[in-house]
């Protein structure tokens, strides 16, 4: 058995470290360039990767002749957040013009659960759910739906991994579209879309409307509009003279004239109505008014564009064509000045002008420097739609972005609840050990139910297996930029090591390994069935169980040498450990490694728990803290050891030394010899105090009182 079991793990090593199963363990970086040309099949040029000013993201522009089809961008330059490795996954993502997604390509990556384990075909795969999806979208991987959320399917096994993907994918993708102009990145609040009021209708005379603000003034004198060109070419062109500065440069009245108040009392009841009929569904109409500089400009002409206004709203703007635009013969309303020029312009339902919002009216002032060039400024007016006149819904606040930190607790939430109430009930057993152990059948059984809890949700369900990688990972941190976020990405594996940390203090390295291991659960379970059913087993003989004990020990120091030397490298070796096929990817992996995990549980039949006996380096590592353990609560005598074995011998993983006392470095807690210690029927010292007590009270005289 010994040597089939050393063959086995010489076997693993041979084939899984070879020359060709190396291969499993490398992802080189890899050229953008041919990957962006893959991407874009009809680019014609493509830019080197720069920014187009100072602080903005460095991308590369891809054209066809003189047309941009995209841009290309690497998330290590724009978002280069950590992933479990504790390196950044580097992405090149590819957007279109409009903002869309074209590709998501890994260029690469240090991360051990996809470098060893999931065939980067399931990678792709995971990428290619951007396609198509815009950047302005909020992105998620997982959890429950949610509106205005798109949910992207994760990657099992490597959850962690691909929300950090996904959030570099999405920030960088921002950065670049904002940068460029394609999304607005405003955080402000969101005005639902308005109604007008069609009922609402009050007589009022040009001064009670310009009062109220229900009509609008945009006012220039010359002065302003001089001083805009100030520092420009066209500073003293057509600048007035000191005398002229206060003169007035333009004057215009505007207003959203499908409000009944205002369009009825400004056109009249039979003009309001006719313009009503000529609204399609969802258009609305401005009527502006004005003398001085002219907003429609003498160079207009028919089919073309008014190119001295346009509308603001909402980070959007719009111009109007001459469709849009119809001569206001005259105004009915009383008190109104006299205007050169009366213009009704329609804004058709594609604007998606909304009544509820605020807008503005911009004027374009342009001043000529030669026979072709020109340089324009612009002025601004705000316009605000009374609440009289419209329904306007509550604003809706923008969810603020979670961290990806609070993201991820925050869809762990069961499981953070569910686990901590499971290590509560860990706690309170020990608290009350001696009581339970005074009932064993009860005692087993809940053990043994623990144990199945452990291995279906904290194991497979939740993928929560401690590894030894964890620990040259926190070290490394610790030597280095240290930050909790890297530790906070998986909320079942931080609870599980805050657990162990602070058990390892007060108890040793016992009940982490003895209740809260996936795969030691997962051994004893199997071996108990054994048992069960009466297959036999096979102890090592003390002295060479002993000798065995240093093999997890020499592992442990092995791969501590290497993560000093390379972190990438002690994973690839950290795969003595059978965790990542077991539990995180399932058995579905390559050959070597199912092989050489279900060697380890099939050996397990016959010796419990051998793989965590001699060969678990996370163990080793764990059982450092025997020295500085607070409390030893496991109860003996002083004739444990010295005749009595009993104890000794009922210990399945041999952790009880010949002399009675138990080495808590290999001491799993399982409280079989605390169930002993108290069974006055098994426990030899209690069965001869009983024998003496009962062979007193045999012997005792009857005494007999005497009145």
């Amino acid at each position: 058995m010994q040597h089939t079991v050393f063959t086995v793990f010489i076997l693993f090593l041979s084939v899984v470290f070879s020359t060709p199963a190396q291969a499993l363990f490398v992802s080189p970086p890899k050229d953008p360039m041919p990957l962006i040309k893959e991407i874009f099949p009809q680019q014609t040029k493509i830019s080197e990767k720069l920014s187009a000013k100072a602080g903005d993201p460095l991308i590369w522009t891809v054209y066809n002749n003189d047309e941009v089809l995209g841009y290309a961008f690497e998330t290590n330059d724009l978002a280069k957040i950590p992933a479990y490795s504790g390196e950044p996954v580097n992405m090149l993502v590819a957007i279109d013009a409009k903002g869309s997604y074209l590709a998501a390509k890994v260029l690469e990556h240090h991360e051990p659960i996809i470098l060893a384990g999931i065939p980067e075909s399931k990678l792709h795969k995971f990428a290619d759910q951007y396609n198509g999806l815009h950047v302005s979208e909020r992105l998620k991987v997982g959890g429950n739906k949610t509106e205005g959320v798109v949910h992207i399917d994760g990657l099992s096994g490597a959850t962690v991994t691909v929300m950090v993907m996904n959030v570099a994918i999405v920030k960088a993708a921002k950065l670049v579209a904002s940068s460029l102009g394609i999304i607005s990145t405003s955080s402000e609040p969101i005005q639902p879309m308005g109604t007008i009021h069609k009922d609402v209708y009050e007589k009022a005379d040009w001064t009670t409307l310009t009062g109220n603000g229900a009509i609008r003034k945009l006012y220039l004198n010359r002065k302003t509009v001089d001083e805009a060109f100030v520092g420009t070419e066209a500073e003293h062109v057509d600048e007035a003279s000191p005398e002229q500065k206060q003169d007035m440069f333009a004057e215009i009245y505007f207003a959203q004239v499908d409000i009944p108040t205002i369009g009825r009392n400004l056109l009249g009841e039979s003009e309001y109505n006719y313009l009503m009929a000529s609204l399609k569904p969802n258009e609305h109409a401005l009527v502006l008014m004005g003398k001085g500089y002219s907003f429609k400009g003498s160079g207009y002409v028919r089919g073309a564009i008014f190119d001295r206004i346009q509308i603001l709203q909402n980070n959007n703007a719009f111009a109007f064509r001459d469709l849009d635009h119809s001569r206001l013969p005259d105004i009915y309303i009383d008190g109104a000045p006299e205007f050169k020029e009366r213009s009704i312009f329609i804004i058709r339902e594609h604007h998606e002008f909304n009544p509820a919002s605020d807008w503005q009216l911009e004027l374009l002032v342009r001043r000529q420097t030669g026979p072709l060039e020109s340089i324009f400024t612009s002025f601004k007016a705000d316009y605000h739609t009374l609440d009289k006149f419209v329904d306007r819904p509550a604003l809706i606040m923008p969810e603020p972005e979670l961290s990806l930190t609070q993201q991820v607790w925050k869809e762990k939430n069961t499981e953070v609840v569910i686990l901590i109430i499971l290590l509560s009930i860990v706690v309170l057993s020990l608290f009350f050990q001696d009581i339970l152990v005074r009932h064993p059948t009860f005692m087993h059984n809940f053990r043994h139910a623990f144990l199945v809890v452990t291995v279906v949700f904290i194991g497979w369900s939740w993928g929560g297996q401690l590894s030894v990688v964890n620990v040259f990972t926190f070290l490394q941190a610790f030597m280095s930029d240290f930050s909790w976020d890297l530790f906070l990405l998986d909320p079942v594996i931080f609870i599980l090591w805050g657990a162990a940390a602070v058990t390892m203090i007060l108890w040793g390295r016992a009940v982490y390994c003895g209740w809260l291991c996936p795969f030691g659960a997962l051994q004893e379970l199997i071996n108990i069935f054994a048992r069960y059913i009466k297959i036999p087993q096979f102890e090592l003989p003390w002295a060479v169980h002993e000798r065995l004990w240093a093999i997890k020990y020499l592992i442990l120091l092995a791969l501590f040498g290497l993560s000093l030397e390379s972190l990438a490298l002690a994973e690839q070796f950290a795969e003595v450990e059978p965790f990542k096929t077991t539990f995180l990817l399932k058995f579905d992996r390559e050959w070597p490694f199912i092989l050489y995990a279900s060697a380890l549980l099939i050996i397990n039949i016959f010796n419990r728990k051998f793989f965590c006996r001699y060969l678990c380096p996370l163990g080793a590592a764990l059982s450092t803290s025997n020295s500085i353990r607070l409390f030893s609560w496991l109860r003996r005598r002083p004739e444990c050891g010295q005749p009595c074995k009993t104890c000794a011998k009922e210990c399945e993983i041999q952790a009880i030394n010949p002399d009675g006392v138990i080495n808590m470095r290999e001491c799993h807690y399982c409280l079989d010899c605390q169930v002993t210690y108290f069974n006055e029927e098994k426990c030899p010292p209690l069965k001869k105090l009983a024998r003496k007590k009962a062979k007193y009270k045999e012997a005792a005289i009857k005494v007999t009182e005497v009145a």
